[in-house]
């Protein structure tokens, strides 16, 4: 990586200009929310998951892909499908609207496919409805396992660094966990269970990348005159140092999760959109957030300069002896 090798960014100059950016684009994902509160009265687009349905297993006679079946259920209207079970096995899961019939609804279903396929060349194998109690809480439990991450966040952090560390880490998190919930329900994505897992994802990448450049902050401040050097070049040039790792493993999962957005289908596209979007937002987040935070922190509650301390113990000895 050439291009970062011994590299002098300004990076924390550059933190006025990030938070601008970032709120910017949390104050678009806000607007996005309302917008959907207002007009479906939610303020994600939940899938059937979340939302109860109906789910119908298909199961054909021959080869089929699961992009013609698609296009037999309405094309890019279709519900989502899945493989399940056999080669040829297929899970359509159907949103229901208030007042319909589960029967009734599977039926259309079962009809969509008989118009393409001819009604011998499938089976239905079972239908189940799927209640909306059940979404409810699965939103709990994800709500919860998102703050129970950001308190495991807190200890470990706390107890491998300090706890400053620990508490900007989890401002960092937060940010990316708010800027993808909000560009999510901007761009009208729809939730699933699938998407659910990748934005948990998205939490131990973005913290594994911003306990990297700690890492580094921590090795330079207990090198030889770390202390006293001034925290702002000291954080900047960790951010440099581990430059070329963090370029490197986004890079690479990110060119993994590009060929998984074009060749995986339309059942994989929403969760490798999160994905894509927690890679960038966590590799921004790291350098322009985490880091600028951890300084704010030691600014507003901490001693600004490590050299007050060394003056501090000095006086306390002159007047003891």
């Amino acid at each position: 990586m050439w291009l970062f090798h011994e590299s002098k960014y300004e990076f924390i100059r550059l933190r006025r200009k990030a938070y601008v950016v970032s709120g910017v684009v949390l104050a678009l994902g806000l607007a996005g929310i309302a917008l959907n509160l207002v007009r479906t009265g939610t303020w994600q687009n939940y899938g059937v998951d979340f939302t109860g349905g109906v789910l119908v297993q298909i199961r054909f006679n021959q080869a089929t892909g699961d992009s013609e079946l698609r296009q037999a259920l309405g094309g890019v209207d279709a519900p989502p499908i899945t493989r399940f079970g056999g080669e040829n096995e297929f899970v359509v899961r159907a949103p229901v609207n208030e007042g319909s019939d589960l029967d009734e609804v599977a039926g259309d279903i079962a009809s969509q496919v008989a118009a393409t396929y001819g009604g011998d060349a499938f089976e239905i194998v079972r239908r189940e409805s799927v209640g909306k109690k059940i979404g409810d809480e699965l939103e709990g439990q994800a709500a919860m396992a998102i703050l129970f991450s950001f308190l495991l966040t807190l200890l470990y952090v706390a107890i491998r660094f300090e706890i400053r560390f620990g508490v900007a880490a989890i401002i960092a998190t937060a940010h990316d966990i708010l800027i993808t919930l909000g560009l999510l329900a901007l761009f009208r994505v729809e939730i699933s269970l699938p998407t659910v897992a990748a934005i948990l994802t998205i939490l131990g990448y973005s913290l594994n990348d911003t306990i990297v450049v700690f890492d580094r902050i921590r090795e330079n401040l207990n090198k030889r005159g770390g202390r006293r050097e001034d925290p702002y070049r000291l954080v900047n040039r960790s951010i440099n140092e581990t430059l070329p790792r963090t370029v490197l493993t986004s890079g690479t999962t990110l060119a993994v999760l590009l060929s998984l957005l074009v060749l995986g289908g339309a059942v994989l596209r929403p969760f490798t959109m999160v994905l894509i979007l927690g890679v960038l937002i966590g590799t921004y987040s790291s350098i322009f957030i985490a880091s600028p935070a951890l300084l704010e922190i030691q600014k507003r509650y901490g001693t600004a300069d490590p050299r007050d301390k060394d003056r501090k113990r000095a006086a306390r000895r002159a007047a003891a002896v």
